[in-house]
């Protein structure tokens, strides 16, 4: 199968290949705006896929008042999975938009946030231990998730530890998608048998420069 994996859009809708499945792992306008989710339904339809999935941010407060859960007769032109799973192709996939709020956070971006790490635990724990794709908002912690505040500060990891364990520990999927982290953009192979992947399209100045990544199952 041929999987595209994106992220972190923030209105921004590139040009894409086409294949058997597009992931689209969170953040996907710049002001969850009706235009800007307009456009992005419009976008989505016209990529050439046999699949399309779609998990949600923390920008995507759209999304967490449960507008495609209240308008689900209406046509979406994606799969959207929040805390649910899907079977494609012999494929089960699970998708989970939770991140952790930080300090300085905008108010206006804390859709599916929570405050501790105990609070994303419980999130994790609906996870099936017998999933081949996973796809969060969040990374795991330690991977593709470092930031610098500034140049004389060191790199932090800004990701989940509970979801780190449980990806070292548990859950063995063959491909885990994410984003969240710009600066983090990349591939990594960090965990037996799975290809971990922050798909963030704009880097950590908001720019449109890092392109979909192409994973083969």
């Amino acid at each position: 199968m041929i999987i595209d994996c994106i992220s972190d859009l923030h209105g921004y809708y590139p040009e894409l290949e086409g294949g058997d499945l597009l992931i689209v792992a969170g953040d996907l306008t710049g002001n969850d705006s009706a235009d800007q989710l307009w456009n992005f339904s419009q976008w989505m339809i016209n990529q050439d896929y046999k699949y399309k999935i779609v998990i949600a941010g923390n920008h995507d407060n759209t999304f967490y008042e449960n507008y495609y859960k209240k308008n689900e007769k209406s046509f979406v032109p994606f799969l959207y999975l929040c805390d649910s799973g899907i079977e494609l192709d012999g494929l089960k996939i699970w998708g989970s938009p939770w991140t952790l709020t930080f300090e300085g956070m905008n108010p206006h971006c804390k859709a599916f946030t929570v405050d501790t790490e105990e609070e994303l635990e419980q999130k994790w724990k609906n996870i099936p231990y017998d999933i081949d794709i996973l796809i969060t908002h969040s990374p795991p912690w330690g991977i593709l998730d470092a930031v610098r505040a500034n140049p004389e500060l060191p790199l932090r990891s800004c990701g989940s530890l509970h979801l780190y364990l449980l990806l070292k520990y548990a859950i063995r999927p063959r491909l885990h998608v994410f984003g969240h982290i710009h600066e983090g953009y990349g591939r990594l192979e960090q965990f037996t048998n799975c290809i971990s992947v922050n798909a963030s399209h704009v880097n950590g100045k908001y720019e449109p420069v890092n392109k979909p990544i192409r994973i083969e199952l």
